[in-house]
């Protein structure tokens, strides 16, 4: 792998909003592999942190981040006709 694309593997990986979905559109590597690189270029508590924080994102799901997009928006309008029939 070049640097380039290393590199640029790394920054979307960090980035909150940039699911594994797209890195692997973008870059061809899927989930797995993208784990492989950071592992492999990072420092063990960098890695650490990181694997830690990407656990608990639902963004970096795209499946999971869609859902639960869906139920967010299904509780607003319950909400909201609730609210306007309590009115």
């Amino acid at each position: 792998m070049d640097d380039k694309l290393r590199n640029t593997v790394i920054r979307m990986a960090w980035e909150d909003r940039t699911t594994f979905d797209e890195i692997h559109k973008k870059t061809g590597l899927a989930e797995a592999d993208v784990i492989r690189v950071m592992r492999a270029n990072l420092k063990a508590g960098s890695f650490r942190m990181w694997r830690k924080r990407v656990s608990g994102r639902i963004t970096k799901h795209a499946g999971r981040f869609r859902e639960s997009r869906l139920q967010m928006k299904r509780v607003s309008r319950r909400d909201l006709l609730n609210q306007q029939e309590s009115e």
